[in-house]
């Protein structure tokens, strides 16, 4: 988004969190600014890196403000009113119904009054899903911009081959990829199937909260020798992996809302990579694959949903290559040189107020 915003002339800085080494080798054609903070989580997290983020716009020059999910958007607001410069929401989830919060009844009630208070004096709005655009439209009576998060074309990057990353040829390889591997994204499921099954090898590469639960999953049902788990990685060395496999997985559970509207980046990327899907029930999910028959959506999220659909790829070639092809197909339309194209507009009609 940045990078397309800056391709139309706007010096543009992104301002986030140090967190360890992150990006510390990324280059990137704008500027960044990184807080350090002393919490890494919870209450007071959330409180000071507002304060900051408040002080930050509010002594630094700026013509438009960008706030990136409902955590950023009072500091934002704020200063845009003081400054009485445009401002931008571009909501990435559904935010108040992340399951994170939905326990926890004074943190949900903090955030959704923000949210109350704020959106309905909102102009320029984004966000991921028709869903969730229904969603802001069904309460505030806004309709977002809506703008997927597609992913670039990948067909300049190289596939790993089998001995490069040591499974065998006739082994079902799959990839369950993300940065957000958490709660509720059906890792312990999928561990539990590939268990039951043979000749069948899984890659899961990226990051999350339930990372080491699913390690310790992987020892205790004896199939460690058949899971590979790679670290958080830069998108095209990743997509090595994805393009090496022969499916992908996005098992995001229909246990809260922001799950339900969810369109997951790392859909685009199977798409991307020309490998067929297997995926929960999910509506956005599940009208992309069944549009481009490019894979198939289970029932539920459950081992043996998971172990029945993934036999049916390791088993029947035929149907794997023809959901390879339809995926390839399906890439020419869902990829971010095209989908860009609507950020581009946004921010030219913005420009031009």
């Amino acid at each position: 988004m940045a990078t397309v915003i800056n391709s139309l002339g706007a010096d543009v800085t992104i301002i986030g969190r140090h967190l360890d080494k992150c990006c510390e080798n990324d280059t990137f054609p704008y500027h960044t600014h990184r807080f350090r903070m002393f919490f890494r989580k919870g209450f007071l997290f959330y409180k000071f890196i507002n304060i900051r983020l408040f002080f930050y716009l509010l002594f630094h020059k700026s013509h438009i403000l960008v706030a990136n999910d409902l955590d950023t958007l009072l500091p934002n607001f704020l200063v845009s009113k003081l400054k009485r410069i445009p401002l931008v929401y571009d909501s990435h989830e559904y935010f108040t119904g992340v399951p994170e919060i939905q326990n926890r009844p004074f943190v949900k009630w903090v955030w959704t009054t923000i949210e109350k208070s704020i959106f309905p004096r909102l102009e320029h709005i984004i966000t991921v899903s028709d869903s969730i655009a229904d969603q802001y439209e069904k309460q505030y009576g806004i309709r977002p911009t809506v703008v997927r998060n597609c992913a670039k074309r990948s067909k300049h990057i190289k596939s790993y081959n089998r001995s490069e990353i040591g499974v065998p040829e006739d082994f079902l390889l799959l990839i369950l990829q993300g940065g957000g591997i958490n709660i509720d994204r059906g890792g312990e499921e999928l561990i539990e199937a590939v268990s039951r099954l043979e000749k069948v090898f899984l890659i899961i590469a990226g990051s999350g909260d339930v990372i080491g639960l699913l390690k310790e999953k992987a020892i205790e049902l004896n199939s460690f020798d058949r899971i590979r788990f790679i670290s958080k990685l830069p998108w095209e060395e990743m997509m090595r992996y994805t393009k090496s496999s022969d499916a992908g997985l996005s098992l995001d559970k229909d246990t809260n809302l922001n799950y339900h509207f969810s369109l997951p980046n790392k859909l685009f990327d199977y798409i991307s990579a020309g490998i067929p899907v297997i995926a929960g029930n999910l509506p956005e999910v599940k009208k992309i694959i069944d549009e481009n028959s490019c894979g198939i959506c289970i029932p539920s999220v459950s081992p043996e949903e998971i172990g029945k659909a993934i036999t049916r790829l390791r088993d029947d070639r035929i149907l794997l290559n023809n959901m390879r092809l339809n995926s390839v197909s399906a890439s020419e339309s869902l990829n971010w040189d095209l989908e860009s194209s609507k950020v581009k507009n946004f921010y030219e009609e913005l420009f031009a107020l």
